[in-house]
């Protein structure tokens, strides 16, 4: 890879940043960012992470291999219009905008690209995204090596359709929110049992990885890893039937589904608002 261009200078971009520089994907010389117009922070990406930061368009694309759209959705048609007559074909257009389609970025550039378009999650700050990546067919293999190692820099990386990615999206995109949630609950309980709760917080963020943990390393089912730690008349049998009796396993799968059909609704509109249909 010679250079990326991100077009975006927000919390994803700069977890994009880190990752790409932290893993040696590409040399800090040949990574540029722009935004629109908030040059202080533009200033504290390129001194931060001693990358260039720009305004001159010329200078960004000249050269460019990636071009990632890290803007903010509603503000892809005013970005990709600016820059379009800079796109070419050998580029890999790169978006991690939420409910823009691969066809929408083509239909705004006025041209076919070749465009990878990603659900990353906000554990992407720490490098432990959960990302799912849509490519489009005029994404060669070369490219899509590309994006899968783009990608893996922040996390665990998965191709999917992306007729998928609305479910992806309520699933892993705003899974990290459904976890917080979780601790939240669990160190509330644990003030009202009597435990510090710093103390309480030490052992829930533990629990909670050592539960990942296992689950990524056993070939056995969530449930049946359940089902080994819940002895007949246990302590764990009592909590678990209380959630079963308040219904939150069916709760959980309400939760995933209304947040994908919110993406898709997101989507529909944005795309109304962008009058690209």
């Amino acid at each position: 890879m010679k250079k990326m261009t991100i077009i975006g200078g927000g919390s994803m971009a700069e977890a994009f940043i880190s990752g790409i520089l932290e893993n040696g994907l590409i040399n800090r010389k040949n990574v540029w960012v722009t935004n629109h117009s908030n040059k202080e922070r533009l200033d504290y990406l390129a001194e931060h992470y001693g990358i260039n930061g720009s305004y001159n368009l010329k200078e960004l694309f000249v050269d460019t291999d990636i071009v990632m759209l890290a803007m903010k959705p509603k503000d892809a048609a005013a970005a990709i219009d600016k820059i379009r007559e800079y796109l070419t074909d050998e580029m890999l257009m790169v978006s991690v905008l939420a409910g823009v389609s691969m066809n929408t970025i083509e239909m705004l550039a006025g041209r076919q690209l070749a465009v990878a378009r990603a659900m990353p999650n906000t554990s992407a700050a720490v490098g432990k995204s959960a990302t799912a990546i849509a490519v489009n067919e005029r994404v060669s293999e070369s490219q899509l090596e590309i994006a899968r190692q783009l990608f893996e820099t922040v996390g665990l990386a998965a191709f999917v359709e992306e007729s998928q990615l609305d479910a992806v999206t309520g699933l892993s995109g705003s899974g990290p929110a459904y976890i917080y949630y979780l601790i939240e609950a669990m160190e509330n309980s644990a003030v009202e049992i009597g435990l510090e709760k710093q103390i309480a917080k030490q052992l829930i963020v533990q629990t909670l990885i050592g539960a990942a943990e296992m689950v990524k390393s056993s070939a056995k089912p969530p449930e049946q890893l359940r089902r080994e730690v819940t002895s007949p008349g246990g302590t764990t049998e009592a909590g678990v039937r209380i959630l079963e009796a308040n219904g939150v396993q069916q709760a959980f799968i309400s939760c995933i589904k209304a947040a994908a059909t919110q993406s898709k609704k997101m989507g529909d509109a944005l795309c109304s608002e962008l009058k690209v249909y």
